[in-house]
């Protein structure tokens, strides 16, 4: 198995600017919007109050508290002015990346765990725009990748670097790493998100587990989880065949192409948005899809 080092092409690596880039999509997709869609964790909801961020100034009132006092605007004008804050309403969101072997491949333009970092990339920069903040929780074959929940651009980049750090181990880990099922990766995530938080979950869904939910069943009592099923429509277009693979470690294996789109697994339970992501769209494609127009 090649290491991440070995592996040169923008569908098989993440990189930071790649994904710090992707914000430039959002902004002009918001741009002039205050409000863009109904998912949790990405919209604007801000009030007048007693927040860190300034909402305007103007000129002061009996009354107005003088602790408020804007001094360059005082000095500029003559007359006392004041400032006013604005209450951010805290908006959280938990990206959970999928980084499991079964994500490491691609038929097109991406391998299925470079398109999970990108629509969780996309999600998380909706939450940073709106003031929230985001974490990170990566999963693979090896110790999952944690980022606390932190906000501002700051915070983004620090979960953009998880997210390479985690897909470089993932990688590296070789063709024959562990795979567990998703189920047991992803028991305690409500330990982890705040009570309220969005659960953006993309994963290709496979070898969901058992109890896998229990799991998502357990999220939705006081989390809103976010389901996507990151898939590659190439090998959906296959005729319906048995496909042998070759790995560079010399093993083989067969997959069989099937002409039929599957649905939702009935296991699932309906707990939250959900949305099919194609690893042969690009970033701009995927957007549309997370925010539809009307």
């Amino acid at each position: 198995m090649a290491s991440a080092s070995q592996i040169d092409h923008p569908g098989a690596t993440l990189t930071a600017a790649h994904l710090i880039g992707l914000r430039d999509l959002v902004a002009r997709r918001h741009r002039g919007e205050r409000a863009t869609t109904g998912l949790p964790g990405s919209f604007l909801s801000r009030r007048r109050g007693s927040g860190q961020d300034i909402a305007d100034i103007r000129a002061y009132v009996a009354g107005d508290d003088l602790r408020h006092l804007d001094r360059g605007a005082t000095a500029r004008t003559g007359t006392l002015h004041v400032r006013n804050f604005q209450e951010e309403r805290d908006r959280a969101t938990l990206l959970v990346a999928d980084f499991r072997p079964a994500m490491l491949w691609g038929l097109r333009r991406a391998f299925l765990s470079v398109a999970a970092a990108e629509v969780l990339a996309l999600i998380g920069w909706q939450a940073i725009d709106a003031g929230g903040r985001v974490g990170l929780v990566a999963v693979g074959s090896g110790p999952p990748v944690m980022v606390p929940m932190r906000g501002r651009t700051q915070g983004m980049i620090t979960v953009i670097g998880g997210l390479i750090t985690a897909h470089e181990a993932a990688i590296n880990a070789g063709a024959d790493a562990a795979d567990p099922p998703l189920d047991q990766l992803l028991d305690g995530l409500d330990r982890i998100a705040p009570t309220g938080a969005e659960i953006a979950i993309a994963s290709g869904f496979d070898r969901p587990g058992d109890d896998f939910a229990t799991v998502l069943a357990t999220l939705a009592t006081r989390r809103a989880p976010h389901l996507i099923w990151v898939e590659d429509g190439g090998f959906a277009t296959l005729p319906v065949g048995r496909y042998p693979i070759a790995f560079r470690d010399g093993r083989a294996a067969l997959a069989r192409g099937t002409a039929d789109r599957p649905d939702w697994p009935s296991s699932f339970p309906d707990v939250g948005p959900r949305h099919r992501i194609d690893a042969t769209n690009d970033p701009v494609a995927v957007l549309g899809i997370l925010e539809p127009r009307p």
